[in-house]
């Protein structure tokens, strides 16, 4: 737990140092511009875009993470562009499991 606690710290830190006006104007949040958090997270983690979705309000969940590393991180950004790390962790896997049948209410 505290390796994802630092990683999402430092990882939170480079983003506020690369938009620090953007970072103050969110709070405490861990956001910025979208296209920077996924350029730090594909440099600094080797992370790439896993799955995606919609959301609330039009908002886009997307997770990423490294196979080689086993990393993973999920954002949300806004329609408006600005990106939030939402939460990080180890040990991703790819599953492929077929759904379950839904039951019958024969």
């Amino acid at each position: 737990m505290k390796v994802n606690t630092a990683r999402m710290a430092l990882l939170a830190a480079g983003i506020a140092a690369a938009t620090t006006g953007t970072a103050q104007a969110q709070g405490a949040r861990a956001c910025a511009p979208r296209d920077q958090v996924v350029s730090k997270l594909t440099e600094k983690y080797g992370e790439t875009r896993q799955s995606i979705g919609l959301g609330s309000n039009n908002a886009m969940m997307e997770v990423y993470a490294s196979s080689e590393t086993g990393t993973w991180t999920i954002t949300v950004t806004s329609a408006g562009g600005m990106t939030c790390l939402v939460a990080s962790g180890q040990a991703y896997e790819m599953l492929e499991e077929a759904l379950a049948k839904p039951e019958s209410d024969a």
